[in-house]
Protein backbone atom coordinates (compact mmCIF):
# COMPACT_ATOMS: atom_id res chain seq x y z
CA UNK A 1 0.00 0.00 0.00
CA UNK A 2 1.30 3.73 -0.76
CA UNK A 3 1.87 5.97 1.75
CA UNK A 4 -0.12 9.54 1.25
CA UNK A 5 3.15 11.13 0.90
CA UNK A 6 4.11 8.70 -2.20
CA UNK A 7 0.91 9.26 -3.31
CA UNK A 8 0.86 13.59 -3.44
CA UNK A 9 4.94 13.12 -4.27
CA UNK A 10 3.82 10.89 -7.40
CA UNK A 11 0.63 13.10 -8.46
CA UNK A 12 3.14 16.55 -7.66
CA UNK A 13 5.03 14.80 -11.59
CA UNK A 14 1.66 14.67 -13.14
CA UNK A 15 2.11 18.11 -14.97
CA UNK A 16 5.85 17.03 -15.82
CA UNK A 17 4.48 14.11 -17.44
CA UNK A 18 1.89 15.41 -19.41
CA UNK A 19 4.30 18.22 -20.82
CA UNK A 20 6.98 15.39 -21.59
CA UNK A 21 6.21 11.76 -21.04
CA UNK A 22 7.10 10.91 -24.24
CA UNK A 23 10.37 12.19 -24.08
CA UNK A 24 11.27 9.98 -20.86
CA UNK A 25 9.62 6.86 -22.27
CA UNK A 26 11.57 7.42 -25.66
CA UNK A 27 14.36 7.42 -23.59
CA UNK A 28 13.54 4.73 -20.58
CA UNK A 29 12.98 2.47 -24.22
CA UNK A 30 16.05 3.38 -25.58
CA UNK A 31 17.73 2.10 -22.60
CA UNK A 32 15.94 -0.85 -22.10
CA UNK A 33 16.70 -2.10 -25.40
CA UNK A 34 20.10 -1.43 -26.08
CA UNK A 35 20.75 -2.68 -22.35
CA UNK A 36 18.76 -5.49 -21.94
CA UNK A 37 18.04 -7.80 -25.06
CA UNK A 38 16.37 -10.52 -23.12
CA UNK A 39 13.00 -8.07 -23.59
CA UNK A 40 13.43 -7.30 -27.37
CA UNK A 41 11.07 -9.99 -28.32
CA UNK A 42 8.47 -8.47 -26.75
CA UNK A 43 8.45 -5.36 -28.46
CA UNK A 44 7.46 -4.72 -31.91
CA UNK A 45 10.25 -2.23 -33.66
CA UNK A 46 7.89 -0.75 -35.82
CA UNK A 47 5.99 0.74 -33.10
CA UNK A 48 9.03 1.96 -31.79
CA UNK A 49 10.01 3.70 -34.66
CA UNK A 50 6.63 5.07 -35.42
CA UNK A 51 6.45 6.22 -31.69
CA UNK A 52 2.99 4.46 -31.33
CA UNK A 53 4.54 2.76 -28.53
CA UNK A 54 5.88 5.60 -26.80
CA UNK A 55 3.20 7.60 -26.81
CA UNK A 56 0.72 4.58 -25.38
CA UNK A 57 3.32 3.91 -22.55
CA UNK A 58 3.47 7.92 -21.86
CA UNK A 59 -0.24 7.56 -21.67
CA UNK A 60 -0.16 5.14 -19.90
CA UNK A 61 1.78 6.26 -16.86
CA UNK A 62 0.16 9.46 -16.77
CA UNK A 63 -3.14 7.91 -16.51
CA UNK A 64 -1.94 5.54 -13.33
CA UNK A 65 -0.22 8.83 -11.58
CA UNK A 66 -3.47 11.33 -12.20
CA UNK A 67 -5.50 8.27 -10.58
CA UNK A 68 -2.93 6.77 -8.62
CA UNK A 69 -5.44 7.02 -5.20
CA UNK A 70 -8.26 5.82 -7.41
CA UNK A 71 -7.43 3.15 -9.47
CA UNK A 72 -10.89 2.20 -10.52
CA UNK A 73 -11.07 5.28 -12.22
CA UNK A 74 -8.42 3.64 -14.98
CA UNK A 75 -11.53 1.61 -16.30
CA UNK A 76 -10.19 -0.97 -18.91
CA UNK A 77 -7.14 0.16 -19.30
CA UNK A 78 -5.64 -2.08 -17.20
CA UNK A 79 -7.34 -4.93 -18.63
CA UNK A 80 -6.32 -4.22 -22.08
CA UNK A 81 -2.68 -4.44 -20.34
CA UNK A 82 -2.80 -7.87 -19.08
CA UNK A 83 -4.28 -8.95 -22.21
CA UNK A 84 -1.90 -7.55 -24.00
CA UNK A 85 1.16 -8.84 -22.22
CA UNK A 86 -0.56 -12.62 -21.36
CA UNK A 87 -1.00 -12.64 -25.24
CA UNK A 88 2.85 -11.90 -25.56
CA UNK A 89 3.77 -13.73 -22.81
CA UNK A 90 5.47 -11.10 -20.29
CA UNK A 91 6.81 -12.98 -16.75
CA UNK A 92 7.53 -11.58 -13.62
CA UNK A 93 10.95 -11.89 -13.75
CA UNK A 94 10.20 -8.89 -16.93
CA UNK A 95 9.04 -6.37 -14.07
CA UNK A 96 12.17 -5.70 -12.76
CA UNK A 97 14.21 -4.91 -15.65
CA UNK A 98 10.93 -2.39 -16.71
CA UNK A 99 11.29 -0.46 -13.09
CA UNK A 100 15.38 -0.06 -13.09
CA UNK A 101 14.70 1.49 -16.68
CA UNK A 102 11.67 3.48 -15.98
CA UNK A 103 13.58 4.96 -12.69
CA UNK A 104 16.48 5.61 -14.02
CA UNK A 105 14.77 7.26 -17.04
CA UNK A 106 12.77 9.45 -14.78
CA UNK A 107 16.59 10.51 -12.84
CA UNK A 108 18.00 11.23 -15.79
CA UNK A 109 15.66 13.26 -17.92
CA UNK A 110 14.19 15.29 -15.08
CA UNK A 111 17.09 16.04 -13.88
CA UNK A 112 18.00 15.84 -9.84
CA UNK A 113 16.51 19.15 -8.93
CA UNK A 114 13.67 17.57 -9.85
CA UNK A 115 14.30 13.88 -9.77
CA UNK A 116 15.08 14.48 -6.07
CA UNK A 117 15.60 10.99 -3.76
CA UNK A 118 11.73 11.66 -2.56
CA UNK A 119 10.29 11.61 -6.12
CA UNK A 120 12.68 8.57 -7.42
CA UNK A 121 11.31 6.68 -4.24
CA UNK A 122 7.82 7.41 -4.17
CA UNK A 123 7.85 6.18 -7.77
CA UNK A 124 9.79 3.13 -7.09
CA UNK A 125 6.92 2.31 -4.74
CA UNK A 126 3.83 3.36 -7.15
CA UNK A 127 5.85 1.12 -9.66
CA UNK A 128 6.21 -1.87 -6.93
CA UNK A 129 1.98 -1.75 -6.77
CA UNK A 130 1.26 -1.56 -10.43
CA UNK A 131 3.60 -4.10 -11.28
CA UNK A 132 2.21 -6.14 -7.95
CA UNK A 133 -1.39 -6.13 -9.49
CA UNK A 134 -0.53 -6.44 -12.94
CA UNK A 135 1.63 -9.74 -12.18
CA UNK A 136 -1.13 -11.13 -9.62
CA UNK A 137 -3.47 -10.69 -12.56
CA UNK A 138 -1.90 -12.24 -15.49
CA UNK A 139 -0.17 -15.10 -13.14
CA UNK A 140 -4.01 -15.78 -12.36
CA UNK A 141 -4.68 -15.77 -16.62
CA UNK A 142 -1.59 -18.46 -17.35
CA UNK A 143 -2.87 -20.79 -14.65
CA UNK A 144 -6.95 -20.49 -15.93
CA UNK A 145 -5.53 -20.94 -19.28
CA UNK A 146 -3.44 -23.76 -18.67
CA UNK A 147 -6.01 -25.64 -16.26
CA UNK A 148 -8.82 -24.94 -18.76
CA UNK A 149 -9.88 -27.88 -21.15
CA UNK A 150 -7.03 -27.72 -24.55
CA UNK A 151 -5.41 -25.08 -22.64
CA UNK A 152 -1.67 -24.95 -22.36
CA UNK A 153 1.18 -22.56 -21.00
CA UNK A 154 3.53 -20.42 -22.74
CA UNK A 155 4.52 -21.92 -26.29
CA UNK A 156 2.80 -24.57 -27.70
CA UNK A 157 3.92 -26.14 -31.64
CA UNK A 158 1.65 -25.95 -34.01
CA UNK A 159 1.56 -27.02 -37.81
CA UNK A 160 0.01 -24.90 -40.46
CA UNK A 161 -3.17 -26.85 -42.33
CA UNK A 162 -3.73 -24.26 -45.09
CA UNK A 163 -3.03 -21.70 -46.42
CA UNK A 164 -5.80 -19.62 -48.58
CA UNK A 165 -5.11 -15.81 -50.19
CA UNK A 166 -8.39 -13.91 -49.24
CA UNK A 167 -7.47 -10.93 -51.40
CA UNK A 168 -4.28 -9.28 -53.23
CA UNK A 169 -2.82 -8.54 -49.85
CA UNK A 170 -4.28 -10.78 -47.11
CA UNK A 171 -3.45 -14.24 -46.52
CA UNK A 172 -5.11 -17.12 -43.86
CA UNK A 173 -3.52 -19.90 -42.00
CA UNK A 174 -5.08 -22.45 -40.39
CA UNK A 175 -3.49 -23.81 -37.53
CA UNK A 176 -3.75 -27.42 -36.13
CA UNK A 177 -1.89 -28.58 -32.73
CA UNK A 178 1.03 -30.77 -33.71
CA UNK A 179 0.20 -33.00 -30.64
CA UNK A 180 -3.31 -33.16 -32.24
CA UNK A 181 -5.02 -32.25 -28.62
CA UNK A 182 -7.82 -30.45 -28.27
CA UNK A 183 -7.39 -26.57 -28.14
CA UNK A 184 -8.56 -23.75 -25.87
CA UNK A 185 -11.28 -22.20 -26.65
CA UNK A 186 -11.69 -18.44 -28.10
CA UNK A 187 -14.07 -15.84 -27.68
CA UNK A 188 -14.96 -13.74 -30.88
CA UNK A 189 -12.24 -10.71 -31.16
CA UNK A 190 -9.83 -12.21 -29.16
CA UNK A 191 -6.32 -12.32 -30.89
CA UNK A 192 -3.31 -15.06 -30.57
CA UNK A 193 0.25 -14.82 -29.76
CA UNK A 194 3.32 -16.50 -31.58
CA UNK A 195 6.68 -16.65 -31.34
CA UNK A 196 8.90 -16.31 -34.73
CA UNK A 197 12.94 -16.31 -35.34
CA UNK A 198 13.84 -14.56 -38.10
CA UNK A 199 17.42 -13.73 -39.11
CA UNK A 200 18.48 -15.77 -35.86
CA UNK A 201 16.24 -12.77 -33.57
CA UNK A 202 13.22 -13.99 -31.92
CA UNK A 203 10.14 -11.62 -32.39
CA UNK A 204 7.10 -11.70 -30.85
CA UNK A 205 3.40 -10.62 -32.33
CA UNK A 206 -0.84 -10.81 -31.79
CA UNK A 207 -2.28 -11.65 -34.87
CA UNK A 208 -6.74 -11.66 -34.06
CA UNK A 209 -8.65 -14.85 -35.14
CA UNK A 210 -10.38 -14.39 -38.04
CA UNK A 211 -12.93 -16.81 -37.53
CA UNK A 212 -14.64 -19.13 -34.44
CA UNK A 213 -12.06 -21.05 -32.65
CA UNK A 214 -13.06 -24.96 -33.01
CA UNK A 215 -12.00 -27.97 -30.83
CA UNK A 216 -8.79 -28.17 -33.16
CA UNK A 217 -7.92 -25.33 -35.62
CA UNK A 218 -7.52 -21.44 -35.17
CA UNK A 219 -7.78 -19.18 -37.97
CA UNK A 220 -5.88 -15.61 -38.75
CA UNK A 221 -5.82 -13.78 -41.88
CA UNK A 222 -2.41 -11.53 -42.20
CA UNK A 223 -2.41 -8.15 -44.32
CA UNK A 224 1.15 -7.77 -45.91
CA UNK A 225 2.26 -5.02 -44.95
CA UNK A 226 5.24 -3.13 -46.92
CA UNK A 227 8.22 -3.45 -44.60
CA UNK A 228 6.73 -5.95 -41.82
CA UNK A 229 8.74 -8.48 -40.83
CA UNK A 230 6.42 -10.31 -39.31
CA UNK A 231 3.87 -10.45 -42.28
CA UNK A 232 6.02 -10.53 -44.80
CA UNK A 233 7.80 -13.70 -43.40
CA UNK A 234 4.21 -15.65 -42.80
CA UNK A 235 3.00 -14.73 -46.51
CA UNK A 236 7.00 -15.91 -48.15
CA UNK A 237 7.96 -18.76 -45.70
CA UNK A 238 5.09 -20.27 -43.79
CA UNK A 239 3.32 -22.98 -45.82
CA UNK A 240 1.35 -25.65 -45.59
CA UNK A 241 3.13 -28.68 -43.29
CA UNK A 242 5.08 -25.46 -41.49
CA UNK A 243 5.71 -25.55 -37.69
CA UNK A 244 5.17 -22.13 -35.31
CA UNK A 245 5.18 -21.25 -31.61
CA UNK A 246 1.47 -19.97 -30.64
CA UNK A 247 0.15 -18.93 -27.34
CA UNK A 248 -3.19 -18.80 -25.81
CA UNK A 249 -5.96 -17.02 -27.16
CA UNK A 250 -6.53 -13.49 -25.15
CA UNK A 251 -8.01 -10.41 -25.40
CA UNK A 252 -11.00 -8.26 -23.12
CA UNK A 253 -12.24 -7.00 -26.83
CA UNK A 254 -14.90 -9.71 -27.02
CA UNK A 255 -18.52 -9.88 -28.18
CA UNK A 256 -20.82 -9.62 -25.60
CA UNK A 257 -23.92 -11.23 -25.14
CA UNK A 258 -27.01 -8.78 -25.94
CA UNK A 259 -30.60 -8.68 -27.95
CA UNK A 260 -29.51 -5.50 -29.67
CA UNK A 261 -28.98 -5.02 -32.56
CA UNK A 262 -25.19 -5.66 -33.84
CA UNK A 263 -23.60 -3.05 -35.81
CA UNK A 264 -19.92 -4.36 -36.87
CA UNK A 265 -17.79 -1.66 -38.76
CA UNK A 266 -14.40 -2.14 -40.46
CA UNK A 267 -11.67 -0.73 -42.45
CA UNK A 268 -8.98 -2.98 -44.40
CA UNK A 269 -7.41 -5.70 -42.42
CA UNK A 270 -10.15 -4.74 -39.16
CA UNK A 271 -12.16 -7.07 -40.64
CA UNK A 272 -10.70 -9.77 -39.06
CA UNK A 273 -12.36 -10.13 -35.66
CA UNK A 274 -15.55 -9.01 -36.80
CA UNK A 275 -15.14 -12.24 -39.00
CA UNK A 276 -15.53 -14.42 -35.47
CA UNK A 277 -18.21 -12.31 -34.21
CA UNK A 278 -20.23 -12.24 -37.21
CA UNK A 279 -20.48 -16.22 -36.88
CA UNK A 280 -21.25 -16.42 -33.26
CA UNK A 281 -23.62 -13.62 -33.82
CA UNK A 282 -25.39 -15.18 -36.73
CA UNK A 283 -25.59 -18.59 -34.01
CA UNK A 284 -28.26 -16.45 -33.13
CA UNK A 285 -31.55 -14.30 -33.94
CA UNK A 286 -30.01 -11.13 -33.51
CA UNK A 287 -30.12 -8.55 -36.51
CA UNK A 288 -26.75 -7.63 -37.59
CA UNK A 289 -25.43 -4.53 -39.72
CA UNK A 290 -22.09 -5.41 -41.00
CA UNK A 291 -20.32 -2.46 -42.52
CA UNK A 292 -16.89 -2.87 -44.52
CA UNK A 293 -14.26 -0.27 -46.13
CA UNK A 294 -11.47 -1.16 -48.72
CA UNK A 295 -9.86 0.68 -50.66
CA UNK A 296 -10.96 -1.26 -53.65
CA UNK A 297 -12.44 -4.89 -54.60
CA UNK A 298 -8.88 -6.37 -55.03
CA UNK A 299 -8.00 -5.63 -51.71
CA UNK A 300 -11.11 -6.58 -50.26
CA UNK A 301 -11.14 -9.85 -47.98
CA UNK A 302 -14.02 -12.07 -47.58
CA UNK A 303 -16.76 -10.76 -49.69
CA UNK A 304 -17.84 -13.75 -51.11
CA UNK A 305 -18.12 -15.35 -47.88
CA UNK A 306 -19.89 -12.50 -46.11
CA UNK A 307 -22.31 -12.22 -49.51
CA UNK A 308 -23.14 -16.00 -49.09
CA UNK A 309 -23.97 -15.78 -45.43
CA UNK A 310 -26.46 -12.61 -45.95
CA UNK A 311 -28.29 -15.09 -48.76
CA UNK A 312 -28.49 -17.68 -45.98
CA UNK A 313 -29.68 -15.29 -43.17
CA UNK A 314 -32.12 -12.76 -43.31
CA UNK A 315 -30.88 -10.52 -40.25
CA UNK A 316 -28.02 -9.98 -41.85
CA UNK A 317 -27.83 -6.56 -43.60
CA UNK A 318 -24.23 -5.81 -45.15
CA UNK A 319 -22.58 -2.83 -47.02
CA UNK A 320 -19.81 -2.50 -48.54
CA UNK A 321 -17.60 1.03 -49.12
CA UNK A 322 -15.11 1.50 -51.56
CA UNK A 323 -12.05 4.32 -51.39
CA UNK A 324 -11.82 3.76 -55.06
CA UNK A 325 -13.49 2.05 -58.03
CA UNK A 326 -10.72 -0.34 -59.70
CA UNK A 327 -13.16 -1.25 -62.54
CA UNK A 328 -12.78 -4.39 -62.40
CA UNK A 329 -14.34 -5.61 -59.14
CA UNK A 330 -17.79 -6.21 -58.21
CA UNK A 331 -19.35 -2.96 -57.14
CA UNK A 332 -19.60 -1.50 -53.71
CA UNK A 333 -22.25 -0.31 -52.37
CA UNK A 334 -20.77 3.09 -52.27
CA UNK A 335 -17.54 4.06 -54.09
CA UNK A 336 -15.89 7.31 -51.61
CA UNK A 337 -15.33 7.40 -47.57
CA UNK A 338 -17.57 6.08 -45.01
CA UNK A 339 -18.89 10.09 -43.88
CA UNK A 340 -21.89 10.54 -41.54
CA UNK A 341 -24.50 10.83 -44.26
CA UNK A 342 -23.58 7.32 -45.38
CA UNK A 343 -23.58 5.84 -41.57
CA UNK A 344 -26.74 7.61 -41.07
CA UNK A 345 -28.45 5.61 -43.80
CA UNK A 346 -26.73 2.44 -43.15
CA UNK A 347 -27.28 1.94 -39.39
CA UNK A 348 -30.75 0.91 -37.76
CA UNK A 349 -33.73 3.73 -37.46
CA UNK A 350 -33.31 2.93 -33.51
CA UNK A 351 -29.90 3.74 -32.15
CA UNK A 352 -29.94 1.93 -29.29
CA UNK A 353 -27.27 -0.93 -31.05
CA UNK A 354 -23.87 -2.67 -29.80
CA UNK A 355 -21.25 -1.16 -32.23
CA UNK A 356 -17.96 -2.77 -32.55
CA UNK A 357 -15.50 -0.92 -35.03
CA UNK A 358 -11.86 -1.22 -36.13
CA UNK A 359 -9.24 -0.22 -38.46
CA UNK A 360 -6.83 2.83 -38.99
CA UNK A 361 -6.28 4.80 -36.28
CA UNK A 362 -8.05 8.07 -38.79
CA UNK A 363 -10.78 5.34 -39.98
CA UNK A 364 -11.41 4.85 -36.24
CA UNK A 365 -11.25 8.55 -34.87
CA UNK A 366 -14.12 9.31 -37.84
CA UNK A 367 -15.98 6.50 -36.96
CA UNK A 368 -16.52 7.11 -33.38
CA UNK A 369 -17.20 11.38 -33.92
CA UNK A 370 -20.07 9.99 -36.23
CA UNK A 371 -21.72 7.46 -33.80
CA UNK A 372 -21.50 10.27 -31.25
CA UNK A 373 -22.93 12.32 -33.76
CA UNK A 374 -25.43 10.08 -34.47
CA UNK A 375 -27.24 8.57 -31.41
CA UNK A 376 -25.36 5.90 -30.49
CA UNK A 377 -24.36 5.79 -26.85
CA UNK A 378 -20.75 6.21 -25.65
CA UNK A 379 -20.74 2.96 -23.68
CA UNK A 380 -22.35 0.83 -26.55
CA UNK A 381 -19.73 1.76 -28.80
CA UNK A 382 -16.49 -0.29 -28.80
CA UNK A 383 -13.25 -0.40 -30.46
CA UNK A 384 -10.23 -2.24 -30.83
CA UNK A 385 -6.25 -0.85 -31.63
CA UNK A 386 -4.13 -3.26 -33.83
CA UNK A 387 -0.93 -2.33 -32.05
CA UNK A 388 -0.22 0.14 -29.54
CA UNK A 389 -3.70 1.67 -27.91
CA UNK A 390 -3.96 5.42 -27.97
CA UNK A 391 -6.23 8.61 -27.83
CA UNK A 392 -8.65 8.86 -30.67
CA UNK A 393 -9.99 12.11 -29.62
Amino acid sequence: MLSAQDRAIVKSTVPLLDSGGEVLITHFYRTMLSEYPEVRPLFNQAHQASGDQPRALANGVLMYARHIDQLDQLGDLVAKIINKHVALQILPEHYPIVGTCLLRAIAEVLGEEIATPEVIAAWGAAYGQLAAILIGAETSIYDQKEQALGGWRGAREFIVAAKVQESSEITSFYFEPADKGPILAAEPGQYIGMKLILDGEEIRRNYSLSGLANKDQYRISVKREAGGRASNHLHDYLHVGSSIQLFPPSGEFTLTHSDKPLVLISGGVGITPTLAMLEAALETERTVHFIHCARNGKVHAFRDWIDGLAERHPQLNHFYCYAEDDGVSPAAHKVGHLNLELLDEWLPAERDVDVYFLGPKGFMAAIKRHLKALGVPEKQSRYEFFGPASALE
